[in-house]
């Protein structure tokens, strides 16, 4: 896949996903996805790891049940062949509390055939975690 195709296919997945277009989100992923959200499971229920297509929508779709998208703002793409990494600041509204959760994440995908196969994120989860809760963790 060359360059400008891997640009254009991450742009187009993240737009898709900042507008909460979640049909062409579905759309962008591999059936044979391999998937995980370092974080921690106890806290995120959807974090971890998940493999096919199906299993990565419901992990979206349980994000969904527990945060209201706010933003999702692509600061940093990398693309190097069928591969990119991006730095993005989010914000979501926890539904059960009402906080609002504020962060960067970064993401490292692999696209095959156009479509997302291979995805990583990562994020401070300390400070996540600090603020689902809405307390400061001590050690």
């Amino acid at each position: 896949m060359a360059e400008s195709e891997t640009r254009a296919t991450v742009r187009e997945l993240y737009d898709a996903y900042g507008r909460r277009d979640f049909e062409r989100v579905a759309a962008l992923i591999h059936d044979d996805i391999d998937w995980i959200i370092y974080a921690p499971v106890g806290v995120f229920p959807f974090a971890g790891a998940r493999h096919g297509r199906a299993a990565v929508l419901q992990a979206m779709a349980d994000i969904a049940t527990g945060f209201t998208l706010q933003s999702h703002t692509p600061e940093i793409v990398i693309v190097d062949g069928d591969r990119a990494a991006v730095m993005a600041d989010v914000g979501f509204e926890q539904r059960a509390t009402g906080r609002l959760l504020r962060f960067r994440v970064a993401n490292f995908l692999r696209l095959k055939d156009g479509r997302l196969i291979e995805f990583r994120e990562f994020a401070n989860t300390f400070d996540v975690v600090e603020q689902a809760l809405g307390r400061e963790m001590s050690l």
